[in-house]
């Protein structure tokens, strides 16, 4: 997966280390991701962290998305910082999962995420269903029993 990620990779993310639910990535802070407060723009270091949930969550096999994500922005970085992401799968149910992402430089840490995972069904061409899909929305609804949705009331 990380192999045809042209974005991570078109900003020098590095993937350093890879297993089952877990996964570490690198990027050094260059001058185009710094803002006008001459720090790391925050999208750049979501973008790090999302990378580090995208190869973890992947790891298993079935191609896997994100269905949502949050970050806590701890400390700045700087252009010229390494930062470094890793991935640690919390829990897997279903086709769902919830991975945790810490940033660092050096010992300090930059940012704290949580993302959430799904994995995509396949369509029997080879080819994972539309999240968005009513057949994708309506399997949610029947995995997570006592939850309303637009289509069950």
């Amino acid at each position: 997966m990380f192999s045809a990620d042209e974005a991570s990779r078109g900003l020098g993310i590095e993937l350093v280390e890879h297993g089952e639910g877990t996964a570490v990535v690198r990027m050094t802070v260059s001058p185009a991701m710094v803002n006008g407060h001459r720090i790391a723009h925050g999208g750049f270091v979501f973008l790090l962290a999302d990378t580090a949930f995208a190869c973890a969550c992947n790891s298993y096999g079935p191609v896997t998305v994100a269905a949502g994500a949050d970050i806590v922005f701890v400390a700045p970085a700087r252009e010229g910082d390494v930062l470094v992401a890793r991935a640690e799968e919390r829990a897997r149910y279903g086709r769902s999962g919830i991975y945790d992402v810490s940033v660092h430089r050096g010992e300090e840490l930059i940012a704290e995420f949580r993302g959430r995972s799904r994995s995509a069904r396949d369509d029997g061409r080879g080819a994972p269903d539309d999240a968005g899909s009513r057949s994708a929305r309506d399997d949610t609804a029947r995995e997570a029993p006592g939850t309303t949705t637009k289509e069950s009331r």
